[in-house]
């Protein structure tokens, strides 16, 4: 039987042996799914349906769980009723595959769509909230039983980024930007943020958050943000399946529900939907059992956190890679807009 696949293909010869593995069928399409930074996605269609193919890919270093642990922890959040999809196991119980020197996992197909904050109403925010306060809260039982003894990351001091190392960073990234034969606007961008950003360094170094015990640490997802949340194609706003756990991991919390907000309730301009924040933080307070001061610490270490980050031009100018680059004007936007309006955010993530 010949499959159509397309682009980044997988070989008819893989996919036959995989799907034999799953007894999923015959392999009739794979198509590779545009969206995604890390690892590899493919809409697999079979004899016997649909099916979600991962291919993970070595080199995250943000991973901190072994997948059939991790595996295993997702099967007890959705055990618990959470929207989680779990990968299928194969004939011998695996729900890994290493096959021709790949790494794979099969998961339920979930005809679903992505929302970004512009399509969340005040309700549909708070059930997003919501949503990540239980997750973290049922984190805390399942992980443990997913996870042996031993395998679990110690916490640890949190080392807030330094101006010194940032100043290094953006002197060498101007060098790379100034390098350029022919100039784009994307590098008239990055040179404007990064002058900007040193002299705002300058100007709030005095506030770097000091070293101190992680605040209310405990499992967290690690990745939540709209790529990551599958919702009803149509009707109410409801969370169908939270996908991609692979930096499942032990960190602050609240920390968490603070970069989730900045990236769902982000606006092109650069600014944050204020009032969509507050509906979601008080939601997940409720729900996670976090106190206000638990989020302003948090409010404040991200906000640093991001002042002092370039992920996305180091990707760029570094890697040569371009697929973060369309985030990269409000993102950048964000930073200075956030630190003219400190107050404003700590308060809607606090009242």
């Amino acid at each position: 039987m010949t499959v159509r696949t397309s682009a980044r293909e997988l070989s008819g010869r893989t996919l036959h042996a995989l799907t034999r593995r799953y007894g999923a069928g015959e392999p009739l399409s794979c198509q590779p799914l545009s969206q995604g930074l890390l690892n590899r996605g493919y809409r697999l269609a079979t004899t016997r349906g649909r099916y979600f193919l991962k291919q993970h890919l070595a080199g995250d270093p943000d991973t901190v769980l072994p997948l059939p642990r991790q595996h295993r922890a997702t099967a007890e959040l959705a055990a618990l009723g959470l929207p989680v999809a779990p990968p299928l196991a194969a004939r011998d119980g695996a729900t890994v595959t290493l096959l021709a020197g790949h790494c794979f996992a099969l998961h339920p197909w979930i005809d679903g769509r992505h929302r970004g904050g512009g399509d969340l109403g005040r309700a549909d925010c708070r059930r997003l909230g919501a949503l990540l306060g239980l997750v973290h809260r049922a984190l805390e039982r399942v992980i443990l039983r997913a996870a042996p003894e031993g395998a679990v990351p110690a916490t640890g001091r949190v080392r807030a980024a330094c101006p010194n190392e940032t100043r290094q960073v953006i002197d060498g990234l101007l060098a790379l930007v100034r390098q350029r034969p022919r100039r784009s606007g994307f590098d008239e961008l990055a040179e404007h943020r990064l002058l900007e950003r040193r002299v705002l360094l300058r100007r709030y170094e005095a506030l770097r958050p000091g070293v101190t015990e992680i605040p209310a640490a405990g499992w967290v997802h690690g990745d939540f943000h709209p790529l990551n949340l599958l919702y009803r194609a149509e009707g109410p706003a409801d969370p169908l399946a939270i996908i991609d756990w692979d930096r499942l991991g032990i960190r602050p919390r609240a920390e968490e529900a603070v970069r989730a907000a900045a990236i769902f309730f982000l606006r092109p301009d650069g600014s944050l939907e204020l009032s969509k924040v507050s509906a979601y933080a008080r939601a997940y307070r409720i729900a996670a059992g976090a106190g206000p001061g638990e989020l302003a610490a948090a409010v404040h270490r991200v906000w640093w956190e991001r002042l002092n980050d370039f992920w996305m031009l180091r990707w760029h100018y570094e890697r040569g890679d371009p697929r973060t680059d369309p985030q990269f004007a409000a993102a950048s936007a964000l930073v200075v807009w956030w630190t003219r309006h400190r107050r404003a955010v700590r308060d809607a993530f606090c009242a």
